[in-house]
């Protein structure tokens, strides 16, 4: 069983940045699929970058494309999202999901963290 914690969430201006980490115990995510979604207030949680398992795909929505990068360390069991230029649509709850599934994950992946607040206003 794997159990993931979000990091690194916070207030940001507008064009700051932030970088989010999920760190997993509990198992490996060395066989897991790791996306990252976000969800905007009111609205539905919507899957925004995912990388494979052994880090050789990422796939990103376009919204974020050129400004966030994902990225794993399977030695520290952990992934990241590194967010530049954000904009006020970027604010919500972000969360970390992993699953044996290929990218891009959906809803019902097997393991979910808590979720990390990120607010960008001026």
């Amino acid at each position: 069983q794997v159990q993931l914690v979000e990091s690194g969430g916070g207030s940001v201006q507008p064009g700051g940045s932030l970088r989010l980490s999920c760190t997993a115990s509990g198992s490996t995510l060395d066989y897991l699929s790791v996306g990252w979604f976000h969800q905007a207030p009111g609205q539905e949680r919507e899957g925004i970058a995912c990388i494979s398992s052994d880090g050789a795909s990422l796939s990103y929505l376009e919204t974020v494309k050129g400004r966030f990068a994902i990225s794993r360390n399977n030695a520290a069991n952990a992934v990241f999202l590194q967010m530049d230029n954000l904009k006020p649509e970027d604010t919500g709850i972000y969360y970390c999901a992993a699953d044996a599934t290929s990218c891009p994950l959906g809803s019902r992946s097997d393991y979910w963290g808590q979720g990390t607040r990120v607010a960008v206003s001026s």
